[in-house]
């Protein structure tokens, strides 16, 4: 695993930071014109944590978040692990009863950050991503996911179903999310190893990742749309894993 350096805005993202990764923020950007509750609480955090804070302007902030809603306030950071396709077997090595999430070309970072989110609060293991048509880990994925990047392995993989025949050969159980899918995901038993697959905006999952998943599953629609946004949907099969375990 290597490190990379990379920076994260965003009240709710640097707080985040400063809770559960405090040591690895190098130094704080803070606008100079913002003097409220808020951002004074991080001001002081920092100062806890012994990180230099700078006061500057919001054209400053502006270039360095690409003109992303930063509210005031970026933190450079020291580093995401980057996790190489070796990595995760030898994660998988070390659990006992795996639980993944596998990200058939998610390009929207705002989708990856919300999912990374709902993956960290369901207690996934690590999440699987392809690295050709498919975002990575960005300031805005960070943001977004307001913590969770920096806490839940992402692990990007040359081939795909390469990986997914491995994790098989693992004994874990390969659960494709798709509409057309006969099997509600709540009549599904969800309590052993597994992968839960689930596709890119609009388009879903690839036929090759289809093949590879040993069950598809639906989340059953009642109304006049066809189809949920992928973080939603990945939000709610991930909790119906947490609900079954328990």
């Amino acid at each position: 695993m290597s490190e990379k350096k990379l920076l994260v805005f965003g009240l709710h993202a640097v707080e985040s930071l400063l809770k559960k990764n405090s040591q690895r923020i190098t130094r704080m950007m803070v606008l100079r014109e913002r003097h409220d509750q808020k951002m004074q609480a991080l001001i002081d955090a920092a100062k806890e944590h012994s990180i230099p804070v700078e006061l500057t302007t919001r054209h400053e902030l502006d270039q360095l978040t690409h003109q992303e809603n930063h509210q005031g306030v970026v933190a450079f950071y020291r580093g995401v692990k980057n996790y190489s396709e070796g990595d995760l077997e030898e994660l998988l090595d070390s659990i006992d009863k795996p639980f993944l999430l596998i990200l058939d070309g998610v390009q929207d970072p705002h989708n990856l950050g919300a999912c990374l989110r709902s993956a960290d609060a369901a207690g996934v293991h690590a999440v699987i991503a392809p690295k050709d048509k498919a975002v990575g880990i960005t300031p805005t994925v960070s943001k977004v996911a307001s913590g969770a990047a920096e806490n839940v392995p992402f692990i990007q993989v040359t081939n795909l179903a390469r990986t997914m025949k491995m994790l098989q050969e693992r004994g874990i159980w390969i659960y494709g999310a798709a509409g057309e899918a006969e099997q509600p995901i709540f009549q599904a038993k969800l309590t052993g190893a597994l992968a839960i697959v689930l596709g890119a905006e609009g388009s879903g999952l690839r036929r090759l990742t289809r093949d590879h998943c040993d069950i598809l599953l639906k989340i059953p629609m009642h109304g006049t749309v066809s189809s949920l946004n992928v973080s939603v949907a990945t939000g709610i099969f991930l909790f119906e894993v947490v609900r079954q375990r328990k």
